[in-house]
């Protein structure tokens, strides 16, 4: 059954200003004015702005939140799963930060004693993790594109690719020892952008997320590892230098 803007707002328990944000940005659109001049949101819609409020809860910005309901890869039931999954992750960590609490309250009380490790249990302040899986599931649009390149390649061509990709890799694991910023392991990274740009279309961002993935999915890391141990990690740092560094 349609609903008007204010019913919506009432049943969900946010503002009509939150609701026409969301439709002025894209995020959320009603269907057109009814004859009675009014916005109307479906059960579509209503399911829709659910998944919006699952990545919200996740701390996901709402441009992000755009980007990934609007892939073409994207599917409800994968992302409610992957929800669910998430927030029992994140519930893991706040649990974690509540004993912590607890016992800086015994502590502070001079009822027992923390070790300073104890005291900074449950923080983590590297990038949303939620947000991190959500790339490797729905973003990273290069990587699609760059599968389906060489899908249409014929197996001479492909054997070619591979054996330069080989090279490179074998090039880098012999820097790993280097620094990832230092000149010639940010000239043999330029050398991989390069050879990732000619599968696909590679933004600088997309080739920093990349190399985060080489060390976030374990598939990656021991791939690349093969290579020399801690490679991975290596490339991925050099990556996000280079990404750094060439930003116009």
């Amino acid at each position: 059954m349609a609903m008007k803007v204010k019913e919506v707002a009432e049943l969900v328990g946010i503002s009509v200003r939150t609701l026409h944000h969301y439709d002025e940005i894209g995020l959320l659109t009603p269907d057109k004015e009814s004859e009675s001049g009014y916005r109307l949101y479906s059960d579509e819609h209503l399911e829709q702005l659910q998944q919006i409020l699952f990545f919200r809860e996740l701390e996901f910005p709402l441009k992000r939140i755009k980007e990934i309901m609007s892939n073409p890869y994207f599917e409800r039931l994968e992302a409610l799963q992957l929800h669910r999954s998430m927030l029992l992750s994140k519930r893991k960590r706040i649990d974690q930060m509540l004993r912590t609490i607890d016992k800086s309250i015994q502590h502070a009380k001079g009822e027992i004693a923390m070790t300073n490790k104890e005291k900074f249990a449950g923080f983590d302040f590297s990038n949303n993790p939620y947000e991190q899986e959500a790339r490797k599931r729905w973003g990273d649009e290069a990587v699609d594109q760059s599968n389906k390149q060489i899908a249409a390649m014929s197996k001479d061509e492909r054997q070619r690719l591979s054996d330069e990709m080989n090279e490179v890799y074998r090039k880098l694991a012999g820097l790993r020892h280097l620094k990832p910023y230092d000149k010639e392991a940010q000239e043999a990274i330029a050398e991989w952008y390069q050879l990732l740009n000619r599968m696909g279309s590679y933004t600088l961002e997309a080739f920093k997320g990349l190399g985060q993935m080489y060390v976030d999915d374990e598939r990656f890391t021991n791939t690349i590892d093969q290579f020399g141990e801690g490679l991975a990690r290596f490339m991925s740092e050099a990556m996000s230098v280079y990404a750094e560094q060439n930003q116009s």
